[in-house]
């Protein structure tokens, strides 16, 4: 009997054994990280996109003709007005000379009829004079009528002559006018000949050399506007949202990874991408890079709200996320439970905020192990120092 019995002990000492160890681990309290509320908490929405010029411009001369002359180059900063080219203008030059001589023409026809209109005024006040006195002594019977008379058409020739005297100035002011107005349109001409920047530029191509033949309008140059240089970023329509203009934005250039340049969205594009269901961002920089480089790639972070304080965990310490719901683990009085809660804004980072459903003597784990169980005893784990 004795031979049977104590290996049944032994069996029941075991499962005895197991059986505490068991209930040890499964009733002992386990120990979970928690989530603090944490303050000053900014809100970002991340964006690509490339560096660009808000204002460039391809540029070129509105005559056709053989360039010359080239004073600029790729890279080339260059004030406004400053000559970045010229064209043989050897030809126009002539056409500015000759009617600068027409307007000198015009000029002494016009100095002409004057001085024939003083001429024939003088002359008429001579006839006028005359016919006065004969028709005074007509009238004492001291002349005859045949003499009045002659005086008289005298006078009014006089005059006749006056008024196209006067009227040949007119028509010579009327060529002055016409004159300077061709030579107004031929120095115009002229200038086309000399191509000048349109605003303080930086160039960016160069696309002619000395010795083109070039068309009316052909472009010689690219240029932009070196204070207009910003971000153009594509963000996602489901976060796009909350932007606005003037939120404040961090800028990380490509070849400048770990440097965050400050800058602020500037303008929202009205029209989003169809195909790839983005929207167009334009930020500005705070101080534009002294270096840069057009189409080059940049990471966009545009803040869009901060929060002053907020509790937040990660999304992996959160289960059946969906519709701004989910259901996270806390402990209470020292014991796990579970609570349905309403989810705000989610960080980059992939942590969400937490706005409700967290009772007030609750601390929220921020880490999901083996193990969770309502009511099972919990501790809390030491924040470890970064």
């Amino acid at each position: 009997m004795r031979q049977y019995l104590r290996p049944g002990l032994g069996l029941l000492a075991v499962v005895a054994i197991a059986a505490a160890a068991w209930a040890f681990y499964y009733f002992r309290p386990m120990t979970v990280a928690v989530a603090s509320v944490e303050r000053d908490v900014a809100v970002q929405v991340f964006g690509l996109g490339t560096v660009e010029a808000r204002v460039q411009s391809k540029i070129g001369f509105k005559v056709s003709g053989i360039l010359i002359d080239l004073r600029a180059d790729v890279g080339d900063r260059v004030p406004k007005g400053a000559i970045l080219a010229r064209l043989d203008d050897r030809e126009q030059s002539a056409q500015v000379a000759r009617a600068k001589a027409t307007v000198e023409q015009t000029e002494a026809n016009l100095q002409k009829a004057t001085a024939s209109v003083e001429k024939a005024q003088a002359n008429y006040a001579n006839a006028k004079y005359i016919n006065e006195r004969r028709q005074a002594l007509l009238k004492s019977s001291n002349t005859s009528i045949e003499s009045a008379q002659t005086a008289q058409a005298a006078q009014d020739a006089a005059l006749a002559d006056v008024n196209l005297a006067k009227s040949d100035v007119l028509v010579a002011k009327a060529y002055i006018g016409d004159a300077k107005a061709q030579l107004l349109q031929q120095s115009t001409t002229l200038d086309f000949y000399t191509l000048t920047a349109p605003y303080d530029a930086m160039v960016t191509t160069r696309l002619k050399e000395l010795g083109s033949a070039l068309s009316a309008g052909e472009p010689v140059f690219t240029i932009i506007d070196p204070k207009t240089v910003w971000v153009l970023a594509y963000i996602d329509e489901s976060k796009a949202g909350e932007i606005e203009v003037g939120d404040v934005a961090e800028i990380a250039l490509r070849s400048r990874p770990a440097q965050r340049i400050a800058g602020r969205v500037a303008r929202i594009q009205p029209e989003s991408d169809r195909v790839n269901e983005e929207r167009r961002i334009e930020i500005a920089f705070e101080r534009i890079p002294d270096n840069f480089n057009l189409g080059e790639q940049a990471e966009v972070y545009i803040t869009t709200v901060r929060l002053p304080h907020a509790l937040l965990v990660p999304e992996g310490a959160i289960e059946g996320l969906g519709k701004n719901r989910g259901t996270i683990w806390t402990v209470e009085d020292g014991r796990l439970q579970r609570r349905d809660v309403m989810l705000g804004h989610r960080l980059l980072d992939g942590r969400y905020e937490i706005t409700s459903g967290v009772p007030d003597n609750a601390v929220v784990i921020s880490q999901l192990v083996t193990g969770l169980r309502v009511g099972r005893a919990a501790t809390i784990a030491e924040a470890q120092n970064p």
